[in-house]
């Protein structure tokens, strides 16, 4: 007999088979666009801004707040210029999809084989010299103010 309460929810199981490995399958979601978390940021801050300044109830939840803190600490870009600027370089790249590319925004590896094990569905769809000069290119960025 265990003496200890349990430490989480029990979780329902998920509905559909979605899953983000060697294949996407993110099922409703599959052409949805995805925002970094960099972008995310950018959207919640202006539009608690927005109502702030239109003096509107802003009635920040506990839920916006631990939002906002997540997306403060793990938002790689801060500026909205950089943020554009790696938007940018990620949309070229039609081959990949949103999902892979928000995600690729969002981790700024170093390395084009750190991106392949992180997003398994890049494997066969962009060359490891082009990833890396993405990369590359995003790292730029990440030196410029963030």
């Amino acid at each position: 007999m265990n003496a200890h309460a349990p430490t989480s929810r029990t979780r329902e199981a998920p509905q559909g088979d979605e899953e983000a490995s060697a294949e996407l399958k993110l099922g409703e979601f599959q052409d949805v666009d995805a925002l970094t978390h960099s972008e995310a940021a950018l959207v919640i801050n202006a539009l608690v801004a927005k109502r702030s300044a239109d003096r509107k109830n802003i009635n920040e939840t506990e839920m916006l707040s631990k939002t906002r803190d997540y997306l403060d600490h793990f938002a790689r870009f801060k500026r909205k210029e950089n943020v554009e600027a790696v938007e940018r370089l990620l949309s070229a790249h039609k081959e990949l999809a949103k999902f892979e590319r928000a995600q690729l925004g969002s981790l700024c590896c170093d390395t084009a084989e750190e991106a392949k094990t992180l997003v398994p569905s890049l494997q066969d769809k962009i060359s490891d010299d082009d990833l890396q000069e993405l990369l590359d290119e995003i790292t730029k960025l990440m030196g410029y103010g963030n």
